[in-house]
């Protein structure tokens, strides 16, 4: 589960800087959150190494706030581009 959870957290983070992935990208991202969390939590149950399973998480959570801010961003720039073609 950490390693699913750092590969999504991966995809995510990058994913989130281009723009036509970063309306996928937060998706990704947000199943790292959960498959990292998981994957950490069984981890330390077994008294194994919680490394993977943690920079999945951390990884996961940044792609999530940048593909978030990037869709934000879009969406503001469609909205101002809409008011202003419809002054014209």
């Amino acid at each position: 589960m950490g390693i699913a959870g750092l590969i999504l957290g991966i995809l995510g983070a990058i994913g989130g800087w281009i723009p036509g992935l970063s309306f996928f990208a937060w998706l990704f991202a947000l199943i790292g959150i959960v498959l990292s969390a998981i994957g950490r939590s069984r981890a330390k149950k077994e008294g194994q190494p919680t490394g993977t399973a943690t920079a999945g998480l951390v990884l996961s959570i940044i792609g999530l706030v940048v593909a978030l801010s990037g869709l934000l961003c879009v969406a503001v720039c469609v909205g101002g581009l809409a008011s202003a073609g419809a002054r014209l």
